[in-house]
């Protein structure tokens, strides 16, 4: 296939009308042939299919107690709202519920999945947390980091869990990082670490910030925290840009803080997202929705993860809050997919990597999707 006239988003970062080629599921440099499948993207933005590596769910399903049949449901939402890599991610939990989650990940890893989001690793999200930084996270279920109990999720899970969530104050925290970090991508959130603390968890090999400004220290000129550490030590940065979680002038502030390779925006939706306002639940936990924000039920004051999909946060953050839409694309396809190890396939539309591509107008607007070269959703196109 070639898909032809599109601005496309180049490896420059910028937009250049260029034609795209596809061939086995993959970007190629030409098709060396007479083009037998031309689509044309004329007045269309072509961008590489999103990357979130902070999903806790989606159109219904809780990954934390979901089934395999139920993982593939979001996986296909996913997808055909333009976001084509997810890792899903547990919250804070038991031992035994956990067990559970990787069990069901494991089986549904070792199928085959059509027309959905490539699922290329998991998120393990507490349980070594901080109770002062709880959020919407079980406080009965934190503990200190403990290597066994890693190990045997990690055995669980066949080896899936690329990126681990944990406050490096705990007690054993930087003896972890050290002894796990070549083996998993380590976050530190949900925390009450200071400055000093944070940064000694980075130079122990931890490499990000969770959710940035939210669940944990704040910025202060007296006690800068671990965001001053995060950027002293060229970290990386997630961001949920729902207009909920952080306001726009700290998104902006989050962009010029950073380099703009260091940005990861992420959703940190949970099953409420694509569902009507109501009540949802979060590992057990009942949630209120109300247009894009999540709180408690019992507790609304605490806001309960995110209710919009990464693509929404994407547009949200160029359309709202002011941020250039290349940098805003770049944080949430290239940026994620190479902060994951993965960027040889996904996050570019450059020849090799696998042609998970979207077209949208000029007000990003969703047209259409593709994955691995297949066309998932048309939407008539009003140029």
């Amino acid at each position: 296939m070639k898909i032809r006239n599109a601005k496309v988003y180049t490896a420059g970062h910028r937009f250049e009308t260029a034609d795209l080629y596809i061939n086995d599921g993959r970007i190629v440099s030409d098709l060396g042939q007479e083009d037998k499948n031309v689509f044309d993207a004329k007045g269309l933005l072509a961008i590489p299919g999103l990357v979130d590596t902070h999903i806790h769910g989606a159109a219904g399903v809780d990954f934390s107690v979901a089934d395999v049949s139920e993982i593939e449901k979001v996986a296909r939402y996913e997808a055909e709202h333009g976001v084509t890599v997810i890792f899903p991610t547990t919250l804070t939990m038991t031992e035994d519920r956990l067990q559970r989650a990787m069990e069901q990940f494991r089986k549904y890893l070792d199928g085959d999945h059509e027309g959905v989001a490539s699922v290329e690793g998991l998120h393990m999200e507490g349980p070594f947390f901080s109770k002062l930084h709880a959020g919407s996270q079980d406080i009965s279920a934190m503990c200190a980091p403990d290597h066994g109990l890693f190990k045997k999720l990690q055995e669980t899970s066949g080896g899936m869990i690329k990126r681990l969530s944990l406050a490096p104050e705990l007690e054993g925290a930087m003896e972890f990082i050290s002894a796990v970090h070549r083996d998993v991508r380590i976050s530190i959130g949900h925390t009450d670490a200071d400055y000093i603390t944070a940064n000694e968890a980075f130079v122990n090999g931890a490499t990000g910030v969770t959710h940035l400004f939210n669940a944990m220290r704040g910025l202060h000129h007296r006690a800068p925290g671990p965001i001053a550490a995060a950027v002293e030590c060229n970290a990386e940065a997630e961001l949920i840009a729902d207009g909920v979680h952080v306001h726009p002038a700290m998104v902006r502030l989050a962009f010029s803080l950073f380099p703009d390779d260091k940005i990861i925006l992420i959703s940190d939706s949970i099953m409420g997202t694509g569902l009507p306002d109501g009540f949802c639940s979060l590992a057990g936990r009942d949630i209120y929705m109300d247009g894009p924000l999540a709180v408690l039920a019992d507790d609304r004051q605490t806001i309960a993860g995110s209710i919009t999909n990464l693509f929404d946060c994407m547009k949200r953050a160029v359309t709202e809050m002011g941020i250039p839409l290349e940098k805003a694309v770049k944080a949430a396809s290239e940026n994620p997919a190479r902060s994951m190890g993965i960027e040889a396939d996904y996050g570019s539309l450059t020849p090799g990597h696998y042609a998970d591509i979207l077209l949208v107008d000029r007000r990003l607007e969703l047209k259409y999707v593709f994955k691995r070269g297949k066309l998932l959703k048309t939407i008539p196109t009003e140029i």
